[in-house]
């Protein structure tokens, strides 16, 4: 569905030595596993990718507990305190991508995990601001595996009528994660002090690390067969047996290098690639900035206490909780429609009409809402709502267009997904440092508007794509990825 094929693998369907699935129902294909296992993989991914972005938000109520202890009144250093895991999201991609590509999803996810713990374990016992900045960066580097590479394990194993669903659950991590940290991280501050949230941390990660390594399978399909064929070497004395998914004109060191590029060639010479993943990355920015002002809006202007503030940020999950399940339901939906007509889906039917557009609206007005609630200081359920309704929006337009770009580029899906968080995280690192200068120039009202205004005009994106999407996408098939 969309998928590209490879320009330098060739394959003769009848040469006995090419070794692949052993018919459409063969059980040692990812797509054919029983649901309990599939399922089983799709839990423990989904716990990963919701910790990792906890480290991103979770100690945010503690910033100005961690600027008083080191003795530092830069506001814009506490903010990029919060905002440098973001940046470790954005380099983190350009490894773990390529790595899955060679040696298999599983492994890589089993490593990252203790990086994770490690350098988690190295933030809490920091000395200074620069050891705590270096170490959250790191913590954000290795927090990026599941979220990069997730996607791609979400394709291995369901076909596209069930897909959504499943990216749906899988998505919740990199958008819950850091909208419910700081509840927990409120009151853990409040009563234990900033580096127990990284305690705490640690100790999460310890336990689902021990987890993961029983229930995540190798799911990736050219890694799978590359195994059988070693096996069946083995077995059979056969040197000549070769994967149909291997490349045998280009070494596993050509192929890392290739890999460790393809997401930002995906990002740059594939324009429905470019134009989606800069809509997310806006949207993903917006939501980054609206966090870092919740500590001054509710905290100083609200006046809750560094408990209460964490709770502010309940409101952003609950509205993505909806809008994830409504999404992958509904986009789902459509495709099993389209499959009873007898028609074959095609990628665009992922970013339909009524679900985009509803999106792509909710996410200015929720801006305008937000911002001028808070400027004339009404009641804090106003603002509350607003940001709901923007998790909401936020949801349907990232929940579609990931779906969308996947389908795609089913093969890549790791470097897709890649290519798309690499600049989410550029910008949601980025546009909260800018975002308090235009906050205190400009007060929240007009400097929410102003995001507002630039997110109107985005909204037409996936108009577009759906009705040129076959056409662009057909134009760029010759790039050799």
């Amino acid at each position: 569905m969309g998928e590209p094929e490879s320009k330098t693998v060739h394959v003769v369907e009848d040469d006995l030595n090419a070794v692949g699935w052993e018919g459409p129902d063969d059980l040692e294909n990812p797509q054919n596993w029983p649901a309990k296992k599939k399922w089983a993989n799709v839990a423990a991914l989904s716990i990963m990718t919701i910790l990792t972005p906890l480290g991103s938000s979770m100690f945010a109520p503690g910033v100005p507990n961690i600027m008083r202890e080191f003795q530092s009144t830069n506001e814009n250093l506490a903010t990029f305190v919060v905002s440098v895991y973001v940046a470790g999201f954005a380099f983190g991609p350009l490894l773990a991508a390529p790595a899955s590509e060679i040696y298999g999803r599983a492994i890589c996810y089993n490593i990252a995990n203790v990086a994770f713990i490690v350098f988690s374990v190295a933030t809490a016992l920091s000395k200074d601001m620069g050891m705590l900045i270096g170490f959250r960066f790191l913590m954000g580097f290795a927090g990026s595996t599941p979220i990069t590479n997730g996607a791609g394990t979400v394709s291995d194993m369901f076909p596209v009528e069930q897909r959504g669903k499943a990216i749906a659950i899988w998505a919740m991590g990199p958008l819950l994660g850091p909208c419910i940290g700081p509840v927990a991280g409120g009151y853990i501050v409040e009563s234990l002090g900033w580096r127990w949230v990284f305690w705490i941390i640690a100790i999460a990660a310890g336990a689902i690390s021990i987890a993961c390594f029983f229930l995540v399978t190798e799911t990736y399909h050219p890694v799978l067969l590359h195994r059988k064929t070693m096996r069946l070497q083995k077995e059979t004395g056969n040197l000549d047996l070769y994967s149909k998914l291997q490349d045998r004109s280009v070494t596993r060191p050509q192929y890392f290098k290739l890999s460790m590029v393809r997401p930002l060639k995906v990002l740059f010479m594939l324009p429905p690639v470019s134009i989606m993943a800069l809509y997310i990355a806006l949207v993903s920015g917006i939501m980054y900035l609206l966090f870092a002002t919740f500590t001054f809006v509710f905290g100083q202007q609200y006046m809750f206490s560094t408990g209460i503030v964490g709770l502010s940020y309940i409101p952003t999950g609950v509205g993505c909780i909806i809008g994830m399940i409504f999404n992958g339901a509904m986009t789902d939906i459509f495709i099993k429609r389209k499959l009873a007509k007898g028609e074959e889906p095609v990628p665009e039917d992922r970013i339909p009409l009524s679900l985009t557009l509803m999106a792509g609206t909710i996410i200015p007005v929720s801006m305008f809402w937000y911002g001028w609630s808070t400027e004339h200081k009404v009641h804090w359920i106003c603002p509350m709502i607003a940001t709901a309704a923007f998790g909401f929006g936020m949801m349907g337009v990232m929940m579609c267009i990931q779906i969308y770009l996947i389908d795609s580029y089913v093969r890549y899906a790791a470097s897709v997904v890649a290519a798309i968080t690499v600049l989410r995280s550029i910008v949601g690192a980025l546009l909260p440092l800018a975002g308090l200068s235009l906050y205190d120039n400009l007060g929240y009202g007009w400097g929410n508007s102003i995001l507002g205004f630039v997110a109107i005009p985005l909204a037409i994106v996936p108009v577009v794509m759906l009705r040129f999407g076959p056409a662009i996408r057909q134009k760029f098939n010759h790039v050799k990825l």
